[in-house]
């Protein structure tokens, strides 16, 4: 009897059930698309279904190195939320939060959205008084969060220590209307999306060079051959400098890793997602019984995709405090993801020096929310040449000093 490995048993159930045969085949290249996009990641998929959804740019190739989803899409925590302090940031955020709700509908296939609510913990005095201005700037933005304090934390989270020795609870900023959604799903979603559109997901096509005359893109040297373009996006999360090299500009942002992990499954006991940034730990239980867990970046640059000790043991300890019950949780795998930030922890998402070519990139920490706010703005940069969504996360800022300072509600992104 022949056996097949869980993910053989899982690509065959979803080419049955979807009938996704041109984005798993990975079709060879055309010698010319309207627009390329590199990174077959949630962002990029979002960014090519929205080009054809809204704006009727369907000649699209999406062009990945690796396989698609696995990258960041695949390997973060699924948090979703949108309770960030500057007004750009919450615009882009909320738009995100407020597609996925009806994601699932609009695709036709399953995230699992789950909107049970997302804590921001306070556990200094100095959080206090940040959590309670976001919480001031989101109801002038129209975003649904809350300031609550200790009591009503231990009423939505019975298992929480709110007494900790080093840091006890002191309130939290509460979204309701936050939650979790399955990152695998999402890039699914919209790869069945954008195939059905005549699109190409090209995988295993790894791009070596980026061609240009006069001043303007004109295609991109793969190892699969060279294609012509009218316009290029890049969308590669930890390698966008790599890549814009190539382009021939240089990207204000820096690569490390960021790891997680998840313990064995056990009964439900925690339906609410909870982030402790005092500490560099957050929380959540998977619809599987997992507790999903999730800590700072790597103190050095780095492009690792794998867990290290020194990690499990600085957010498991951290962790503990807060929620004791864990202590004797068996961990049962760990991994790591490369994200890019930028000196004030926000995205860009811009046109580049080189015209025709347009950048996505420096989400640090907070990429997987954004997915579908991001490929709504970025469609319509590239298809437009302006987003209300992205005018003020341009390459220019870094340059003219305005930045968008989230390095709170980025907590981890430290």
């Amino acid at each position: 009897m022949k056996h097949y490995s869980a993910f053989a048993v899982a690509r065959e159930a979803l080419r049955y059930h979807t009938g996704w045969e041109r984005a798993w085949r990975s079709p060879e290249p055309k010698k010319r698309y309207d627009v390329i996009i590199i990174g077959a990641g949630g962002h990029g998929l979002a960014t090519a279904y929205y080009l054809g959804k809204n704006y009727g740019i369907q000649n699209v190739a999406v062009i990945e190195k690796g396989w698609l989803g696995g990258g960041n899409t695949g390997r973060n925590t699924t948090i979703i939320r949108s309770n960030y302090l500057q007004d750009p940031s919450a615009a882009m955020y909320e738009k995100a939060r407020s597609l996925y709700e009806d994601l699932s509908q609009e695709l036709n296939y399953n995230i699992m959205f789950s909107p049970r609510g997302v804590m921001m913990l306070a556990q200094t005095q100095h959080e206090i008084r940040g959590y309670q201005r976001t919480a001031h700037a989101n109801a002038l933005q129209g975003v649904q969060t809350e300031w609550i304090g200790p009591e009503r934390v231990k009423e939505l989270v019975p298992i929480i220590n709110i007494d900790g020795p080093r840091y006890p609870v002191l309130g939290a900023l509460w979204q309701e209307r936050g939650g979790t959604a399955r990152h695998d799903a999402v890039a699914w979603g919209y790869a069945r999306a954008c195939s059905a559109m005549g699109m190409d997901i090209i995988q295993k096509c790894e791009v070596t060079g980026v061609r240009s005359e006069n001043g303007r893109v004109i295609g991109v040297d793969t190892t699969k051959g060279a294609i012509d373009c009218d316009k290029l996006g890049i969308v590669v999360a930890g390698h966008s400098g790599q890549l814009a090299d190539m382009a021939g500009f240089r990207l204000p942002l820096e690569s490390v890793a960021l790891q997680a992990l998840v313990s064995e499954p056990i009964k439900p006991c925690m339906d609410v997602v909870v982030m402790a940034n005092t500490v560099h730990g957050y929380m959540s239980q998977s619809d599987k019984g997992e507790m999903v867990i999730g800590g700072g970046t790597d103190g050095f640059n780095n492009y690792t995709q794998r867990g290290s000790f020194h990690h499990i043991e600085e957010t498991v300890r951290a962790l503990v405090e807060t929620f004791p019950m864990i202590s004797r949780l068996k961990m049962l795998r760990q991994w790591g993801g490369i994200v890019d930030m930028t000196g004030d922890r926000s995205p860009i998402l811009s046109k580049t020096p080189l015209g025709g070519c347009f950048i996505n990139c420096g989400w640090g920490t907070g990429g997987f929310k954004a997915i579908p706010g991001s490929g709504w703005g970025m469609a319509q940069l590239m298809a437009t040449g302006h987003s209300p969504l992205t005018e003020a996360f341009t390459l220019d800022r870094f340059r003219e000093g305005r930045f968008i300072d989230e390095s709170v509600a980025a907590g981890v992104a430290h």
